[in-house]
Parts: structure tokens; C-alpha cells; sequence
């Protein structure tokens, strides 16, 4: 793989830390230079570390849940002169809690906008440069949340649903482009999510949690696979993802209630 890799360009975003930053690991141990991008000043120590797999790596610190974001990052993009081979749409962020209650609107329109909006957007961009030049790979950061109602996370579980449907709706149309688009599923993995979600005190929160090392790996590996998806993590992650197509969105939505409920609203 890293004979036919090396010298390519990939882009990560929501690169400075947890899923992200392992992904972008993954692509410089396989030879790509690199265009990472978040919203946190991270963003520069990431850049030092991945330099010490002697790959290019440039860093670009740009909030795409802002108006004008991508539009910045497509500029920084074309400005690098380069063709994007490889591109890992990762940057989410999610908002818990009751819906009616609790959550502030602007938190759920955040989470819209950057979950949602933010990616379509770019993806716009990127996919056209990539169909134009007839290859590239694109990886949507989804997760098994899109498989089931997010109780206490009601706006994060349906913009996963809704990178889903878009990332194997998208697949269909361009499979005979020579681009391919993969969605990799994790389940809870062992990130900063939970804290910026304002989910601390949750069982899920508290619970073991997978390596996002592992899961990147085994989203970089789907990626150059061509695969449409993939469910990372824990066998138990497999499993929840099978029952909840199985299962109806009645009984779903009150599993992830017992997960994602905050300890001091349960009675």
C-alpha cells in the first residue's frame, strides 16, 4: 500500500486530536502528505508530531461550522497546488441532553452546521475536483449513532443518519467515476467528544470506550479498500448496529435513553 501511496495528498478534518488525528496518523505512515485542519490551536502541536513520519504536513486553524469556513479551507486547499488523492470529512461535534429542556439553540444549530452543512459543502467541492480527474477517496465520519433515535443527543444521532444516507447515496451515483466514498461507523471511542458535549455525567460517558488509534485504522484500511462502510470498534459495536435494524426506533430510542440520560435527571 505504501509504495502506491507515497507522495499523495491527503486532507483530515477535525485533525487535532481523538478519530482525527489518528487518521491523519494513518495516512502519513502510508506515505501521504497532509492538510490537516480543526478549530483548536492543537491543530499546530498535530502538525509537529505527524512531521516525524517525513511527510509534508501543513496546518490550517479554521472553524468550518462558521459561514465562510470551507470556502477558507477550499482556498487553502487550491492554494497548496496540489490534487486532493484522499480526503477524511471527520470534524463533528455533538450537543446532549433533553432537546426541549436543556439544549440551546444555538448548540443544535452549531451541530447542524458543522456536522451537516459544513460537510455537504465541502464534500461540493472536493468530489467535483475528484470526479473531474476521474479518482480519489472520501471518508464521512458517521457513527452507529445514525443507526438509532439519540435520546438525550437527539440532533447529533440525526445528523449521523443524515451523513449515512448522503455518503452511500453519493457512492451510488459516482461508481463508475473512480471515486469512492466509505462511512466509518465507530461507536464510543476514548476522544474528547463526550466532555465538549456536555455528557460527563452519563453511563456512556463512564463506560469503556474504544482506542481511536484502532478505529482509524480500520477506517484508513476500509478507505483504501474501496468498501462502502464500515463498523469500527468493539464487537459490541457490530452487534448494536445489527439490532438496531432490527429492532424498532421505539425500543432503540429508550436503549440510547439509558446511555445518554444525564445521572441527575433519571427517576
Amino acid at each position: 500500500m505504501e509504495s502506491t501511496t507515497k507522495g499523495s495528498f491527503a486532507v483530515v478534518t477535525g485533525a487535532s486530536s481523538g478519530i482525527g488525528l489518528e487518521l491523519a496518523k494513518q495516512f502519513a505512515q502510508h506515505g501521504f502528505d497532509l492538510l490537516i485542519v480543526a478549530d483548536s490551536s492543537k491543530i499546530r502541536d498535530a502538525g509537529n508530531a505527524l512531521k516525524s513520519y517525513n511527510v509534508s504536513v501543513s496546518e490550517a486553524r479554521i472553524d468550518l461550522a462558521k459561514s465562510g469556513g470551507v470556502d477558507e479551507l477550499y482556498r487553502v486547499i487550491r492554494d497548496t497546488g496540489r490534487p486532493v488523492d484522499a480526503i477524511a470529512l471527520n470534524a463533528g461535534v455533538g450537543a446532549g441532553g433533553d432537546f426541549v429542556r436543556e439544549t440551546a439553540l444555538d448548540a443544535d444549530f452549531n451541530v447542524i452546521d458543522l456536522n451537516i452543512k459544513s460537510t455537504v459543502h465541502l464534500a461540493k467541492l472536493v468530489l467535483k475536483d475528484m470526479v473531474a480527474r476521474g479518482r480519489g477517496r472520501v471518508l464521512f465520519t458517521s457513527s452507529i449513532a445514525a443507526t438509532m433515535p439519540g435520546t438525550f443527543n437527539a440532533i447529533y444521532n440525526a445528523s449521523k443518519a443524515f451523513i449515512q444516507s448522503f455518503a452511500q447515496a453519493i457512492r451510488n451515483e459516482l461508481k463508475d467515476t473512480g471515486v469512492t466514498i466509505t462511512a466509518l461507523m465507530p461507536g464510543a471511542t476514548e476522544t474528547n467528544f463526550f466532555h465538549r458535549a456536555g455528557m460527563d455525567d452519563t453511563k456512556v460517558a463512564r463506560s469503556d470506550k474504544d482506542d481511536p488509534a484502532d478505529v482509524a485504522k480500520t477506517g484508513f484500511e476500509a478507505l483504501m479498500a474501496g468498501d462502502d462502510h464500515v463498523v469500527a470498534g468493539s464487537f459490541k459495536n457490530k452487534v448494536q448496529a445489527t439490532m438496531a435494524h432490527v429492532l424498532p426506533d421505539s425500543m432503540t430510542a429508550d436503549m440510547h435513553r439509558k446511555q445518554a440520560e444525564p445521572e441527575q435527571e433519571k427517576r
